[in-house]
């Protein structure tokens, strides 16, 4: 008899997310028997939590990583890694990156990815944080003068108007030349490396079955859409649930220490590195 494990396992009301756990949500993979407890919030908040070790398993800013390292592992499924696109600098008024200095940026958040990648290109902002949801309405309204925004905002500013003044996904592109690790999913050590490399495969399981099932996950998933149609849900699915979500490439797992080696020079994170330890699916 397979024995049944409950996990709580914290991801976002994002479609990408939503995405992957609609297999493992709707009963549709077996998943050796793990029963999911589902935890949603928003990614700053996910980190906050992950700081206390509070979930099982969690998404997670990749930003965030180094300081909770201690009690958790990295899966090597379910990340999201952008291809020369990324979180994206937004203005009512046209600018240049060099200018944002000194401006007043709306962020989703000090311990997300995005907000790192861009201190790490641009000095001397300051940063007003607030939640990714308001960040658009908040430039337009003039609360500030530029906002970082992330998940689909990156592809629906246009709508309202905004002007794009700094894509990091681009600028990390041409500084790196690696893809970028945005999010990842962590583990808790204390649950041990058999179990946590079946949630691994569960995740895996749970991703590939939306994959070959695109049409009913995507639906499932547009729930968490905050009013995107379908063509840009397709579209933003795709940037975000790719080979790399199914398995970190060697590249990516290389992005990741190059982007904690750029943030410890800078100063923005622990100087002392944490190592690194993936956990692999394994097939049952």
């Amino acid at each position: 008899m397979t024995q049944t494990h409950e996990i709580s396992v914290g991801h976002t009301p994002d479609m990408d997310d939503a995405f992957m756990f609609y297999a493992w949500t709707e009963g549709k993979i077996s998943a050796g028997g793990l029963q999911v407890r589902h935890v949603i919030e928003d990614i700053q908040t996910l980190n906050q939590r992950a700081l206390r070790a509070e979930l099982d398993v969690t998404a997670i800013s990749a930003a965030a990583y180094p300081a909770l390292a201690k009690d958790y592992w990295i899966l090597s499924v379910g990340s999201s890694i952008g291809q020369n696109y990324g979180p994206v600098v937004v203005s009512s008024t046209a600018m240049s990156p060099e200018e944002l200095r000194g401006k007043r940026i709306g962020v989703p958040g000090l311990q997300t990815t995005a907000y790192l990648l861009l201190r790490l290109a641009v000095d001397g902002f300051e940063a007003v944080p607030m939640s990714f949801e308001r960040i658009s309405d908040a430039v337009l309204r003039g609360e500030v003068d530029a906002g970082l925004l992330i998940h689909e905002r990156q592809l629906t500013y246009h709508d309202q108007g905004l002007l794009p003044i700094l894509d990091l996904g681009m600028w990390w592109h041409t500084h790196v030349g690696l893809p970028l690790p945005l999010g990842l999913n962590v583990v808790k050590q204390s649950l041990g490396t058999a179990l946590a490399s079946q949630i691994a495969q569960g995740l895996r399981e749970s991703i590939l079955y939306a994959m070959s099932h695109q049409e009913d996950a995507l639906a499932w998933s547009l729930q968490f859409g905050r009013g995107i149609d379908l063509t840009r849900a397709r579209q933003f699915v795709g940037m975000y649930v790719n080979e790399e979500t199914l398995l970190l490439s060697p590249h990516t797992r290389q992005a990741l220490e190059e982007l904690y080696r750029r943030a410890r020079e800078a100063e923005l994170i622990d100087p002392h590195p944490q190592p690194l330890t993936f956990i692999e699916p394994v097939a049952r």
